[in-house]
């Protein structure tokens, strides 16, 4: 006799086979899911009692019948009754699973998966009719329960030989948009299991068609044949589980590229076990290369998530911050609370406990890169720098205590990248600054004359980066060292009478965006250059230039003229005797400077012309 599911059921099971579950493939998992929980059961009695336990009665297989289009998933676990398929899938939402949970001690059965008891629904996603054949241990009756389109079921006495349980589906028929043939696939079987069940306590077979050479066939010319071999899909214990001393530098990387984490070798890994609050394993893998789309806003970012051995989510982004977004790996936690469909998290408190320890655990592994292997967080630096940065800069130095010894600069003295630390380590007792200077290239920066006027005993950071700068004006300061910029606007000195009467004539014929006039005895070889005053430099302004939203940025620029070139000589003849020639003197000056700047000036041919002018 056909029942209707309990409790308003049909609305119920709608919701959950059209809106619970966001990817049909889903189902798979689910049944092996099932499957694996009903094996843990039977070794759970078999434990109780006297039996004598032999691993190779315990395992799942996976049989498609494409003539038949049905797709049966097999388990030789505790089975059920009648009772057990009335109250277990004839009721939504009644998880025999964590029933059973309740009724022994927890720590016997940690590993069980269900919970909800609503994953074996997911499988009328695919399916337009399931039965469930089952014959309960100790029991020798066995009973089939069948239900079509989800609409009411029935349960009646059956025939099977052996304990377990198979659920047998009857794919749905193929549509322009959608073709369930596919889960007939070996392939795709193979690729399910891998995905979503690789690391199932239990061996899933399947038959896999396979092809070897005729036994008698000649060698020259041989001649192949189809075979059937019945095959485990599912691999063994994963690495993650297993203890680091067991385990080879070989291993490790074989496990980062069997699972795509990337095309190249990991640099560097963290592999490790957190007990406490909330219990957890983890496997880091630093990549060595940047992949191509890694700035793109569609790649995924994040870890790997299993529960139980099932994997929960391809990239939990809500794990790593966003300074460690190049991270890959793996993280598996039995302790975290799973929504009903169990593809997102039904709480963030434990895995913000998660959070925070790995990513602790990846900013101590990175300071141990930087000291003890220089070389690697180089390569690393190279690549992945800006991750760092960025984040630094969009939480507007909020984390900076957690990132700034991750950072490296380009040492003029050492004339190789250093942390902030080894230059405040190398910088005498006194020292109040840490100098800077930006450009383009590290080229410029050594060629520019505002690095020439710093005493050599003083080590400068040569910035070459365009982020770089906005980065150094959110840190602030380092340890008690205030950042200074080579191009920034020293204390004004006394000026002459005479000195004050040409800086007052020349300011008045300079552009808005230049602020003031001074003249120097430091430069020698260069007339003259441009030093800023305020939060804004002139690789700001250069770097703002081309933003949507900068609004026309500019620098407060400061003239510097040196008083040692004939330039100046020119500047002060013509002030006594012909003004006009001295503005357009100044006006060389300036446009000089800009051009050594790396600035545009507003008249190219008219700076030429000056030039001939004065020849």
């Amino acid at each position: 006799m056909k029942q209707e599911f309990k409790a308003e059921a049909k609305k119920v099971m709608d919701l959950m086979i059209h809106s619970i579950y966001t990817n049909k493939e889903i189902f798979l998992r689910e049944l092996i899911s099932n499957a694996s929980d009903a094996l843990d059961k039977l070794y759970y009695e078999d434990l109780k009692s006297d039996t004598t336990t032999n691993k190779d009665n315990y395992f799942i297989e996976i049989i498609p019948n494409k003539e038949e289009r049905t797709l049966t998933i097999r388990d030789t676990g505790i089975g059920m009754d009648e009772e057990d398929l009335q109250n277990n899938l004839g009721t939504i939402a009644k998880s025999g699973t964590e029933a059973f949970r309740k009724s022994v001690d927890s720590s016997d059965i940690k590993d069980l998966i269900g919970q909800f008891g609503v994953g074996f629904y997911s499988a009328f996603m695919v399916a337009e009719k399931i039965e469930v054949l089952s014959k309960k241990h100790g029991s020798k009756k066995a009973y089939i329960w069948e239900s079509e389109d989800a609409d009411g079921f029935t349960i009646k006495e059956a025939s099977k030989a052996s304990t377990g349980t198979d659920v047998i589906l009857y794919l749905r028929e193929n549509t322009e948009d959608e073709n369930y043939d596919i889960y007939l696939d070996q392939n795709t079987i193979r690729g399910l299991i891998t995905k979503y069940s690789n690391y199932i306590r239990y061996p899933i077979k399947m038959e896999i068609t396979k092809t070897r050479i005729k036994e008698g066939s000649p060698e020259d010319k041989p001649e192949y044949e189809d075979y059937r071999d019945m095959t485990v899909l599912n691999s063994d214990k994963p690495i993650w589980k297993e203890d680091k001393k067991n385990l080879t530098d070989e291993d490790y990387i074989n496990f980062y590229q069997e699972s795509h984490f990337g095309f190249d070798k990991p640099l560097s890994w963290v592999h490790f076990k957190a007990e406490g609050l909330v219990e957890f394993r983890a496997l880091l893998y630093i990549p060595e290369k940047a992949p191509f789309d890694y700035y793109s806003k569609d790649r995924q970012i994040g870890l790997e998530l299993y529960s139980h051995g099932v994997k929960i989510m391809d990239s939990c982004d809500e794990i790593l911050d966003d300074a460690y977004s190049f991270v890959k790996g793996v993280v598996e936690s039995d302790d975290l609370t799973l929504n009903i469909s169990r593809e997102t998290l039904q709480q963030n408190r434990q895995l913000r406990v998660i959070s925070k320890q790995i990513n602790k655990k990846i900013n101590a592994h990175l300071k141990e890169m930087m000291e003890k292997n220089r070389e690697d967080y180089e390569k690393f630096y190279k690549e992945f720098a800006d991750s760092i940065k960025v984040s630094i800069y969009e939480s507007y130095g909020a984390n900076k205590e957690d990132l700034q010894d991750l950072l490296l600069f380009h040492s003029r003295k050492e004339d190789k990248l250093i942390s902030l630390k080894e230059y405040k380590e190398a910088a005498p007792s006194t020292a109040e600054f840490i100098y800077y200077g930006t450009g383009e290239s590290l080229e410029k920066i050594k060629s520019s004359p505002a690095l020439k006027m710093v005493d050599e005993d003083k080590d400068v950071l040569l910035l070459d980066k365009a982020l770089d700068e906005f980065l150094i004006k959110m840190l602030g300061e380092y340890q008690g060292l205030k950042f200074k910029s080579i191009t920034a606007e020293e204390e004004s000195k006394d000026e002459d009478k005479e000195d004050s009467e040409i800086i007052s004539f020349i300011k008045e014929a300079m552009p808005e965006d230049v602020v003031d006039v001074t003249f120097t005895d430091k430069l020698e070889d260069v007339p003259s250059l441009i030093k800023e005053r305020g939060e804004v430099s002139i690789e700001m302004e250069k770097t703002l230039k081309n933003q949507p939203n900068a609004f026309g940025i500019k620098a407060e620029k400061v003239l510097e003229i040196s008083t040692k070139t004939k330039a100046y000589d020119l500047l002060e003849e013509a002030y006594k005797e012909d003004k006009d020639k001295a503005k357009m003197i100044a006006g060389l000056l300036l446009d000089q400077a800009r051009l050594i700047e790396g600035l545009e000036i507003e008249d190219p041919v008219a700076y030429a012309k000056k030039i001939w002018k004065l020849m």
